[in-house]
């Protein structure tokens, strides 16, 4: 492998841990350093055998949007050769992938500044190939993302390569100090806007998508939108705002939401704040829907469900919920309101999905409509019709 001089020269904008080559120890970015630089550094992705799969989504989503990194190439041998776009979503973007990372890095034609493990499994730990893969990384010069529970800033052979490579390690998903973790303060009361959380009948159903989209239509209509993330993914595509709910110990979870919510509210005084759910409020495997509510409570919520979906992801043996049960448990558990359903459309046809959205809307008296085949103009309508007083700050519905 020809080894190019890869070191990057920009940090990684959010609030997580980085080794610090110099001082040895771990410290903290300061939030937002990197957007406020004018060089976007490069990426490649890394989501061996899941690209467009459940376990990729974090691949599947810096694909679809990235502020953090302009993204080169993703690497997937089984889908080698393809374009990253019109795999994911029928629309070419001229992201190639590759079959592995000598590929990748050979045809990249610019220096590599960053590796992102784009994959999340459901046990949160590296295989011994991929531990290999992102080992082979970091003698190339690239800096490493990782958005697993396994942090390689514990790992001696990866702190140790990290030094002598000149490179850093991100563990996005792990917690701040514990020190300054915050618990439930009910201040969200000081935040009149609206507040929508998109929750979902699963885990990864599509509910950061939705939300992101949602987030950027209502933008470019004119409101003055935050997102708020609560998952590896959306702090890894460069939300400002945000933290890895599942990385932090329950008792702190609702007061560190509330807090980032309080804090995006008073700096940026937005129309209108989005959040991502994580999970579903009825999985028992999951608790983290339940804090979000409780850490956001919303003043409404879209729900975002997949009809062809059997099973929950990870457990076989583990049903789907109906959809009415779904959005009776939200609605009494946080005394909010189901606004909108959002189709993911996986082993769906045009037909079907014609036929779920005319039934759901038929069933459930709420608009109905897929984020990512359907015009944005359905979502902001959920929006508008709940929240009509936003009609007027947006110049084009005059």
């Amino acid at each position: 492998m020809n080894k190019k001089s890869l070191k990057a020269e920009v940090p990684f904008s959010q609030k997580a841990p980085v080794y610090n080559n110099e001082q040895n120890q771990v410290k903290e970015p300061q939030l937002n350093s990197f957007i406020e630089l004018d060089v976007v550094p490069t990426a490649i992705i890394y989501c061996e055998a899941n690209f467009t799969k459940s376990d990729g989504k974090t691949a599947n989503g810096l694909i679809r949007q990235s502020s953090n990194f302009r993204i080169l190439s993703v690497i997937d041998s089984e889908m080698a050769g393809l374009d990253s776009g019109y795999v994911l979503d029928n629309k070419r973007n001229g992201i190639p992938i590759y079959s592995n990372l000598n590929e990748a890095f050979e045809m990249a034609n610019e220096p590599v500044n960053f590796f992102i493990y784009g994959l999340a499994h459901s046990n949160g730990l590296l295989s011994t190939i991929d531990r290999q893969v992102m080992l082979e990384a970091i003698t190339c010069g690239m800096n490493i993302v990782n958005g697993l529970h396994q942090y390689l800033n514990d790992d001696p052979e990866f702190i140790a390569a990290s030094k002598k490579y000149g490179v850093s390690l991100y563990d996005i998903r792990r917690p701040v100090n514990k020190c300054k973790l915050q618990v439930f303060r009910n201040i969200l009361k000081e935040v009149p806007c609206p507040r929508v959380a998109i929750m979902g009948t699963d885990c990864a159903i599509g509910k950061r998508t939705t939300a992101v989209t949602l987030s950027n239509a209502l933008t470019r209509y004119g409101l003055k939108v935050v997102f708020i993330a609560t998952g590896q993914t959306g702090i890894i595509q460069g939300s400002p705002y945000g933290l890895v709910m599942d990385s932090i110990p329950a008792q702190f979870c609702p007061g560190e939401l509330e807090a980032v919510i309080h804090r995006a509210y008073k700096i940026e005084q937005p129309d209108i704040i989005i959040i991502e759910g994580q999970g579903a409020l009825s999985h028992p495997a999951f608790s983290t829907s339940a804090m979000i509510l409780r850490g956001s409570a919303p003043h409404a919520v879209i729900l975002q469900h997949a009809p062809h979906r059997k099973e929950r992801v990870d457990f076989k043996d583990m049903p789907m919920p109906k959809l009415s049960s779904e959005i009776e448990l939200i609605e009494s558990f946080a005394k909010t309101k189901v606004i909108g359903i959002c189709i993911n459309h996986e082993a769906m046809d045009e037909m079907d999905l014609e036929e779920y959205t005319y039934r759901y809307s038929k069933d459930f008296s709420v608009p109905v409509t897929d984020a990512l085949s359907r015009s944005s103009m359905f979502l902001i309508q959920m929006i508008l019709i709940e929240f009509p007083h936003l009609r007027i700050k947006i110049p084009t519905l005059q």
